[in-house]
């Protein structure tokens, strides 16, 4: 991605003329919490109470689903929105689905996935998981890919806003960090940096 404006204020920037749309565009931090955290109860409700999973088919299934959310948003992030078509159109898209962020990375309404996007994607996700997996691993895996993106979703928020003590928090946040100050071509993991590693777009630290 090549660094043409980066805003180091908290400011935001239109990007509809519809004010609808626009208004979709933007999200609260605390919204996907709302949303998704009684999904997440009810599938761990559901692995339990309906699909009777012991405590080794719950533990391996709800791994797995953390795991593979780590893989999806390395990919999500550095395939698909880094993708930058040549096209005014094609540049138009990314803008709005990416470029905005790393012009204005301090925007805080637009920090957390909107929920007409991310609802419709948390759908696609779960039914290609009922396709392929066992019936009783389906709904741990869920819970715990699902629980993966919140964490997602509230940490990057933090990281753009949040000071943090920790070792944890300060390399997580410094790793997002050199990705929209230094490298957008690296470092695009951002609950975790496994992916980075394996792959070799991390940073040299």
């Amino acid at each position: 991605m090549k660094k043409n404006f980066v805003s180091n204020g908290k400011e935001s920037t239109r990007m509809f003329k519809s004010n609808l749309l626009e208004s979709l565009s933007k999200v609260h931090f605390t919204v996907p919490l709302f949303i998704y955290v009684p999904v997440i109860v009810y599938f761990i409700y559901r692995a339990f109470a309906v699909l009777h999973n012991d405590a080794l088919t719950f533990i391996g299934s709800f791994l797995g689903g953390l795991l593979f959310w780590t893989l999806t948003e390395y990919v999500l992030h550095r395939f698909i929105f880094h993708f930058e078509p040549s096209s005014r159109w094609g540049q138009r898209i990314h803008f709005i689905f990416h470029g905005v962020h790393h012009d204005y990375p301090n925007d805080a309404m637009r920090l957390v996935m909107p929920p007409s996007v991310s609802i419709p994607l948390a759908t696609g996700f779960y039914f290609l998981f009922h396709f392929v997996l066992p019936t009783p691993w389906v709904a741990a895996f869920f819970a715990a890919f699902m629980s993966g993106y919140l964490f997602y979703d509230i940490s990057h928020y933090a990281m753009h806003h949040f000071t943090f003590k920790g070792a944890f928090w300060k390399r997580l946040k410094q790793h997002h960090m050199l990705h929209h100050y230094t490298d957008a071509s690296k470092g695009y993991g951002v609950s975790s940096a496994l992916w980075d590693k394996i792959f070799r777009s991390d940073f040299e630290k």
